[in-house]
């Protein structure tokens, strides 16, 4: 094989910046942490999709789950966008390594709107343990409990779930309330302070 010369191009591992360890804190008011993370599954016909999942860590609230083949940096840039447009936006995003979120355009856009950025460590999904717990949920509950034919059923049944799951579905976390019972319950505080 050293005969021949063939110029084989070597893909060169892109070293992470080491990542450090910040404690898993329970956000006091809603949009102060939002997590995001993707999941994989097939439909019917063995054609791959994924998911990414968005929540309020304040109130563990699903406030996205897109669907596609494909969702790159930039798709994954317009779903915060979307969300952001309703409902204001976070101070911080916890993510873990993934490509999309290690891209140059995701910081990018995070600094131009003063949103931080924070970065589990590589190998270590408890540090981003909200979403990964409603993962598990999602998986249970939907993705393995259905067999799927297109990706707009996919679709439709993913945000009929995000609606039951915010609505209600009690957290043992929350006091056994609702993610969306648990944010009234914080808005009503509120309105009691001002009175």
């Amino acid at each position: 094989y050293t005969d021949l010369k063939l110029n084989i191009r070597r893909r060169v591992k892109r070293r992470l910046p080491s990542r450090i360890k910040e404690a898993l804190l329970i956000p006091e008011t809603p949009n102060e942490v939002w997590s995001i993370d993707f999941m994989c599954d097939a439909l019917v016909d063995g054609r791959k999709f994924r998911l990414l999942n968005v929540i309020d860590d304040f109130n563990r609230e699903s406030l996205a789950i897109e669907v596609d083949t494909s969702l790159p940096s930039l798709r994954v840039i317009r779903v915060l966008e979307r969300i952001i447009e309703g409902r204001g936006q976070p101070r911080c995003i916890r993510t873990d390594n993934g490509p999309e979120f290690i891209s140059h355009k995701l910081q990018q856009w995070c600094e131009s709107r003063e949103i931080k950025l924070a970065y589990i460590q590589p190998g270590k999904p408890t540090q981003n343990a909200f979403i990964e717990r409603k993962n598990g949920t999602l998986r249970r509950g939907l993705l393995n409990a259905y067999l799927f034919n297109s990706l707009a059923e996919v679709r439709l049944m993913a945000e009929e779930w995000r609606i039951d799951y915010n609505t209600e579905r009690p957290h043992k976390a929350l006091g056994y309330l609702s993610p969306c019972k648990y944010a009234e319950r914080f808005y009503q505080g509120l309105l009691h302070e001002k009175l």
